[in-house]
């Protein structure tokens, strides 16, 4: 209707008044107030301030990264890991870090599996130094700027079920909890804050069926995975403390803790920090990959016959390149961007396999093993264990102790609505004041937290307070009530019922006597139970004799007026 006013007589709009222009702009501005919620600028809390200098830093990282999403994979020279970096470099949407221990080895490897080199790089860590993590951490920012991570596989591990003894690790830790667990919590803790600016972050643990005791491979062979009250992290998990619930040291239960770790540790960090990160976290058991390098430290019969026995026996076989496959999926398919999930797949069966599976080398569809394609994954069920919430706790509490992990400060969700900014920091200072004032009074406890127990005189002293206190409020405090009715009002009944019990008084602490009397060596003795010559102790449980209770009384109400 306002272009119509001012269109000219050829029916071309004239210039529009600027008033008209202000009132649509303060017309736009009151319709967005006017938004219910905080969703009303939700739209505002991406907004920045251009500045030259950051635009020369995002053509650099644009030219070096493209649109492609960054991955971080550990232990990509081999195994899993390698097959995964594989199966993620040949979408041509990611590029891949590989951190390995040994970087001349990844780089024959990239050669011989001709990894695009553009978009893959290696960097170097050792799992079994908590300060080259921390070095790692460090290279990775530098040379991603301002990119942040949108993925964290933590995939390296080690199996020495053939040691008879423990090996240690730099940081003087056993070895296997250290690469395949504790290192990896440091690593999360150190990239998780950056990786809350990508759209779509996801953090995945590698599991294993060895760790969740509610199936045949984890709850039917011995050792079985089991933390019992963690003793020995909690006793800080230092050399010559090997196991993480302190007790003997076993190669094959290490593994197996290690891994119930990484599928524990998934939980606790998807329920303390996924709503406020946006982090997905997750775990995988991709399956038995009996052929795989993690092998090694077994003895040569063991690894001929064992990739046997679970292809025509068990059906549990799943090769590298099929596994590979699996944990990329749990990178890249949108379905897998659930967090809170242990996630698994419908593969070969385990019984009534007959000469199908002979025929097909151990490779047809069913619930375990190889085969089911992309479609077979599916939310597993964890043990009792794994979902033990308690002792999760305890294990991200230790876990932190014993690396000195540092995650970042997440208790709250802020809010994009700059009305609750504004309003926010003026009455900040005023709730903080009023805060420490509350928390001057800590009725029933002393100074360092413990419970009072109050000597007769002092409860005589906080009569004496009350009483003088309560002349003063029926003189004054009337006064200031009575204004302070009229210019507020009543306090509603309702906010002053609902309380469950009564503020317990303090008990009357009674004071324990001891006396030692000696039994005489006669032929009657004091005390017919005690041998001649014995010392007998009688606890007699009496006041000791005090001034009365009305004198003390007096002279507190005498001090607290004059």
């Amino acid at each position: 209707q306002k272009l119509n006013q001012h269109e000219n007589p050829n029916g071309i709009p004239s210039q529009i008044p600027i008033r008209s222009i202000t009132m649509v702009k303060l017309t736009l501005v009151v319709s967005l107030m006017a938004m219910t919620g905080s969703s009303a600028f939700q739209f505002m809390s991406n907004w920045k301030v251009n500045n030259p200098q950051d635009a020369g830093k995002e053509a650099e990282i644009k030219a070096r990264f493209g649109d492609k999403k960054l991955v971080v994979v550990t232990g990509t020279s081999s195994g899993l890991g390698r097959k995964t970096a594989q199966a993620l470099l040949r979408t041509g949407q990611y590029h891949v870090v590989g951190a390995v221990r040994d970087l001349d080895k990844m780089e024959a490897v990239a050669e011989i599996d001709g990894f695009n080199t553009e978009h893959f790089t290696p960097m170097q860590v050792e799992l079994n130094d908590f300060g080259s993590v921390r070095q790692f951490c460090d290279d990775l920012k530098e040379f991603k700027k301002s990119k942040p991570l949108d993925r964290l596989v933590c995939n390296a591990g080690i199996y020495q079920p053939t040691l008879p003894y423990a090996k240690w690790s730099v940081d003087g830790h056993e070895q296997t909890m250290q690469v395949n667990f504790l290192s990896h919590f440091l690593m999360i803790s150190e990239l998780m804050e950056d990786m809350t600016k990508s759209s779509d972050p996801r953090v995945i643990m590698v599991g294993s069926v060895t760790g969740n005791d509610n199936t045949v491979g984890g709850g039917g062979v011995y050792p079985i995975a089991d933390l019992k009250a963690l003793d020995g992290f909690k006793a800080g998990f230092d050399n010559p403390v090997a196991m993480a619930d302190g007790y003997g040291f076993d190669g094959a239960k290490a593994y197996k803790d290690s891994k119930l770790c990484l599928m524990m540790m998934s939980n606790v960090l998807h329920a303390k920090y996924n709503k406020y990160t946006g982090i997905a976290f997750s775990s995988i058991y991709p399956g038995c990959i009996a052929e795989s390098p993690l092998f090694r430290e077994k003895r040569k019969w063991f690894r001929k016959y064992f990739p046997i026995f679970m292809k025509f026996i068990t059906g549990g076989f799943v090769s590298e390149h099929e596994a590979g496959q699996r944990l990329f999926q749990v990178c890249h398919d949108p379905r897998c961007s659930k967090s809170g999930v242990y996630w698994s797949w419908n593969g070969g069966p385990r019984e009534d396999r007959g000469m199908e599976a002979i025929e097909k080398g151990g490779q047809i569809s069913g619930g375990g093993g190889a085969g089911g394609g992309w479609d077979s994954i599916y939310e597993n069920d964890q043990s009792a264990k794994v979902n033990n919430v308690d002792l999760g706790v305890d294990l991200y509490r230790a876990s932190v102790q014993i690396t000195g992990a540092q995650f970042p400060d997440v208790t709250q969700v802020r809010s994009p609505c700059p009305t609750l900014n504004v309003i926010g920091a003026i009455s900040k200072s005023m709730i903080e004041k009023e805060e420490l004032k509350r928390m001057e009074e800590r009725p029933g406890f002393n100074a360092d937290g413990t419970v009072i127990k109050l000597s007769k005189r002092k409860k005589a002293k906080r009569v004496a307070q009350k009483v003088v206190g309560g002349v003063a409020k029926r003189t004054v405090g009337r006064v200031l009530g009575f204004l302070s009715k009229r210019l507020l009002g009543r306090v509603p009944e309702t906010a002053l019922d609902g309380s469950f019990q009564e503020e317990k008084p303090e008990e009357e602490n009674k004071v324990l006597a001891t006396t030692n009397i000696p039994v005489a060596p006669s032929s009657v003795p004091i005390v017919e139970i005690a041998p001649a010559g014995d010392q007998v102790n009688l606890v007699v449980e009496e006041e000791i004799d005090h001034p009365s209770n009305d004198k003390i009384l007096a002279k507190e109400i005498s001090e607290q007026v004059f």
